[in-house]
């Protein structure tokens, strides 16, 4: 792989959006490095585009292999353009019934190794002022929904550091990009989901609805990840990309009963807010 054009660096890179966005970059003339966990799917990565392409093996978890890949990736292939946090899986399960293991794990994943790897590209971004970090995160970053409160709890936290980190870097000549997909048809809801088991009772009502629509609408969600994949091409192309970007008639739809949600609620409460200084 040459070391011209455009480098994006792109965690989760075997399927679903990470794949995606792979495809699409590599057919917009640009290249790619992929991070995939298993050695399988490092083949099946560089056969996309062997010209192209180069996968690594990672698991972003592991915090203490995370800057020498980065550093190996420079040294091999050139400066990382665009470093785009997509891996992550998702759990699904109620508080009170999930285990604390699977909250740490959810971060673990979602939130620290993504904090990783920026920490990891920071450092040339900044010597070169240019680059561009885009972190996936959710709906349920901005919407908590109910069943899946270790998941939202992960994309809230990706959600508030991407908003802080673009404000410390804007001077800086870096761009960062919260991007929140609505439901893609992607392997999120099937074989990349963790479950935990039901034991109490009183959540059935709430929850199993919940659980079942979510198993019976994998594989026909409305999201197309090629369109996806498509609409991260066009912000990095963007001269001024949006701090945070939402992907899908539901994603929106969510946002905006959750603003209106909150609106009055606010209002609501307002002369309480305003009662607590001093006067």
């Amino acid at each position: 792989m040459k070391n011209t054009g455009t480098l994006f660096l792109i965690t989760g890179a075997s399927s679903g959006f990470g794949r995606a966005f792979s495809e699409a970059a590599v057919r917009a003339g640009h290249r790619v490095v992929g991070t995939v966990r298993r050695e399988e799917d490092r083949a099946a990565f560089e056969a996309l585009h062997p010209a192209a392409t180069r996968a690594v093996i990672l698991d972003v978890r592991n915090f203490d292999a995370v800057k020498p890949t980065v550093r190996m990736v420079e040294k091999e292939w050139g400066p990382i353009d665009v470093l785009i946090n997509n891996a992550g899986y998702g759990h699904e399960g109620v508080l009170e019934e999930s285990p604390l293991s699977e909250l740490i794990r959810q971060f673990e994943v979602n939130v620290f190794g993504a904090v990783a790897m920026i920490k990891a590209v920071l450092p040339g971004m900044r010597s070169r002022r240019s680059g561009h970090i885009i972190n996936i995160t959710s709906m349920a970053g901005h919407a908590g929904m109910a069943g899946i409160s270790y998941y939202s709890g992960s994309k809230f936290a990706l959600e508030g550091i991407s908003d802080s980190l673009a404000k410390e870097v804007r001077d800086l000549g870096i761009r960062v990009t919260a991007v929140a997909p609505g439901s893609f048809r992607t392997d999120w809801a099937g074989r990349s989901m963790i479950r935990t088991g039901r034991t109490i009772a009183d959540y059935d009502a709430i929850f199993d609805p919940v659980r079942q629509r979510r198993q019976e609408y994998s594989g026909s969600q409305a999201g197309d990840p090629a369109k996806a994949a498509q609409a991260i091409l066009h912000i990095v192309d963007a001269p001024e990309p949006p701090t945070h970007l939402l992907l899908g008639n539901d994603a929106r739809r969510v946002m905006d009963i959750h603003l209106k949600t909150l609106e009055r609620e606010l209002d609501k409460w307002r002369a309480l807010t305003q009662s607590t200084d001093f006067d």
